[in-house]
Parts: structure tokens; C-alpha cells; sequence
């Protein structure tokens, strides 16, 4: 495994960046006036990697006194990071794990707007205010049923890199109190969310884009492999199918791409509701009219199975992602809703027990204004033991 070594120096200073839109990895490259071999000299499993950089992600540049880069670091995923690095007077590659510690906070107000305003305004994060709407859309209406001076509660657990919170908020369990009544959702221990008795919230649910299909190669944030001695992520389910099965649209939405890529061949981008957007690449072609802007409903065909791009094999790699993070497809995908029951219910029973008490602690201090999130004056990047103070800089 490689040892990694301390990225922060005295005479360095960091910048933190947002991904341009419609940046590709190679512009970035050029922009930052780094070598293309960083593209053309890794493997094609790291060049499949860098197409999962999306729009807006931060990033950090670290740069000597005299402006040349020396390091930086791309996140593709929660889990995993793009490392470019100077060694012996030439840049290098890796894909390595994200260091981030991960805080399970609370927060609980009375309603003066609505749930969705007056959580950004108390917290200032719009990811948590959404997620903590989406939980309710299906089973109550805030517009009809709301009064002013209703209560709401969450507890949920946010992952910081370099003290700033990054990707999306894991709700716990989330309350509303309206009209007296309270109303509660629970995350189970398989990741999915339930009502006080244990029957499933229905939210946005996919189906299989290909039928009868065998899933080939699962979901995996990062996995290190004992022969190749280094990471990799395989962000998305594959399904071994003969070439020319026709692939579905898990779920209805808007087309947002449909084109050729270099890594994932005849490639189709869909945008659901709720921050969802599914991919689906290696096509062999697309069918008829399909193109960006065109809407599909969820079971209609989209394409064919195929092995383009970097593929070994006939077969459709699967993608879902939430907000632009990438997320077990798995997790997601089913047909129907169900209720838990024996075993499994009285282990929700004892959970929702537990995260009925961080609750009652987190509306006894509704009074108290709830804590913003704030950048910790250490940064650490790879190793935690070689933390350094840092000149860190924000993008404007």
C-alpha cells in the first residue's frame, strides 16, 4: 500500500475551487498547465475515474511561493479522491481514500416560513432543508396543514473534509409537529426510511433498466486491490446482458445528455426529481429521438446494450447519483414498498427508541439558535498526523 507523505508545508499555501462547468479533466489539466500524461499515462479504469468529476465539486490546489502547483485534490465520490502530485521533478496519479470525520448533529426550531426557509436560514445548508421536505412530500402538505409556531426536529449525521461539511446531510430521523400531532421518519438499518410503524415512506423509487439482466460487477466506493496495490471505485452496477438488449429509463425525467465519450462510449444522462440523476453507459446506440431536452417515462426504451468505450464486454453500467455525489443504485432501486416485520421490526423498534431520546435533547434547546456550519482553523488532507497550520484561501 503506498505510504502517503504530508501534503502541507510551511511555505505552501491551499486554494479551494469549485469545478467549472463544462470543464473537462483534460482542459483542467491545461488550465493548471499540468502535463496530459496525468490523462494519457494512467490505466483506463483511473480514466474512466476522472469522467465522474462533476460541476461545482470544491477541490483544493496547493501551490509553492512561486505558483507552481505541487498538489491537488479532486473528490469524485464521498468516499474516494484524485491525488496529482510533483515527485523527483515529474506529476503522478492516484486515486486515494477522502479523510473526513463524520458528526452527527441536531437541529430543532419553530416554524415561521416554512420547513424549507427557515432550515437554511438556521443552518444554511440547502441539502439538509431538501432533504429534510423530500422526507414528508408523499404523506403530508405543509401548505395545507402548517401553522405558524409548529415544531420541527432532525437529527443527522454530515461528513466534514477539511473541517467544511461536504456531501449530502444523512437524515436519522427527521419530526414535524403539526397541529399537535408529530409526524417521524426513520432511517432502517438497511438505508431506507420508515414511519413511526415501521412501513416504508414511499419516495422516488427506480426500476432495473435492463431485464433479466445479471449484475456483473457491483457498487463499491472504494475497494483496494491486493494485486494492483492501489484503489479503485466502480461508482455504479453493471449488468451483463447480450448486445442489443434494450435498456429502460429507470425513472421518468428529463434527458440532460446523449452523446459519445471517450470512457463510457454511447453515454445517457437522466434527471429525475429530488436531485436524482441516473446514468447509463456503453450503449451500443440509441433509440430513435432520443436526445437532450427529450422527456421519458420510466420504462421506456432508451437504448441498446452495448461495449463501447473503455468495456470489456456487452453490458450497461448503471449510475445514480443525489446532488451530484454518487450513491448505491442498489439502495434505490425496488418495486414496492413494504412493512417491516418479526426480527426486523423490533430492531426498528429499538433504533426508533434511540433516536426518539436525540430528539427530545434536540427540541429541548429549540429555544437556543442553531449552529451554523464552520471551517476548523486545521486543515488535514491525506494523513492526519502530519497536519499542519495552513494558509488556506477561498475561491471568490
Amino acid at each position: 500500500m503506498t505510504i502517503l507523505f504530508p501534503l502541507l508545508i510551511w511555505a505552501s499555501s491551499v486554494h479551494t475551487e469549485r469545478w467549472p462547468q463544462g470543464e473537462t479533466y483534460l482542459m483542467f489539466l491545461k488550465r493548471l498547465g499540468l502535463p496530459q500524461s496525468l490523462y494519457y499515462g494512467i490505466d483506463k479504469e483511473n480514466q474512466k475515474l476522472t469522467e465522474e468529476i462533476h460541476s461545482g465539486i470544491p477541490y483544493e490546489v496547493m501551490r509553492d511561493e512561486n505558483g507552481t502547483v505541487e498538489q491537488v485534490l479532486i473528490p469524485v465520490s464521498d468516499e474516494l479522491q484524485l491525488h496529482l502530485y510533483e515527485k523527483d521533478g515529474s506529476y503522478a496519479f492516484e486515486a486515494i481514500p477522502i479523510v473526513y470525520d463524520v458528526r452527527r448533529e441536531t437541529v430543532a426550531l419553530g416554524i415561521e416560513n416554512s420547513p424549507y426557509y427557515d432550515l437554511l436560514k438556521a443552518t444554511g445548508s440547502r441539502q439538509l432543508a431538501q432533504a429534510f421536505v423530500t422526507g414528508f412530500k408523499n404523506s403530508l402538505n405543509f401548505r395545507r396543514d402548517l401553522r405558524k409556531g409548529d415544531t420541527l426536529a432532525m437529527v443527522y449525521e454530515q461528513k466534514y473534509r477539511l473541517g467544511n461539511p461536504f456531501s449530502p446531510p444523512r437524515p436519522l430521523v427527521a419530526m414535524i409537529e403539526m397541529r399537535g400531532k408529530r409526524h417521524a421518519v426513520y432511517l432502517g438499518d438497511d438505508e431506507r426510511y420508515y414511519d413511526e410503524k415501521g412501513r416504508q415512506v414511499e419516495g422516488f423509487l427506480l426500476a432495473r433498466p435492463v431485464r433479466n439482466a445479471r449484475i456483473s460487477s457491483r457498487f463499491t466506493r472504494r475497494r483496494w486491490h491486493p494485486i494492483l496495490h492501489r484503489y479503485r471505485a466502480h461508482l455504479g452496477i453493471d449488468y451483463a446482458a447480450p448486445r442489443g438488449t434494450p435498456i429502460m429509463a429507470a425513472g421518468s425525467g428529463k434527458i440532460i445528455f446523449a452523446g459519445r465519450t471517450r470512457g463510457y462510449g454511447n453515454l445517457v444522462k437522466i434527471r429525475h426529481g429530488d436531485g436524482y440523476v441516473t446514468l447509463y453507459a456503453h450503449m451500443k446506440s440509441f433509440r430513435r429521438g432520443i436526445r437532450r431536452g427529450k422527456h421519458v417515462k420510466q420504462g421506456q426504451v432508451i437504448g441498446y446494450v452495448g461495449t463501447t468505450g473503455l468495456s470489456t464486454g456487452p453490458h450497461l453500467h448503471f449510475g445514480l447519483y443525489k446532488n451530484g455525489r454518487a450513491i448505491n443504485p442498489a439502495s434505490v432501486v425496488q418495486v414496492t414498498t413494504k412493512r417491516l416485520h418479526g426480527k426486523a421490526y423490533r430492531a426498528f423498534l429499538k433504533r426508533k427508541q434511540s433516536l426518539d431520546r436525540l430528539l427530545e435533547e434536540a427540541l429541548a434547546k429549540t429555544q437556543a439558535p442553531a449552529a451554523k456550519h464552520e471551517a476548523m482553523d486545521r486543515a488535514c488532507y491525506v494523513d492526519a498526523v502530519h497536519c499542519k497550520p495552513v494558509e488556506k484561501k477561498e475561491a471568490p
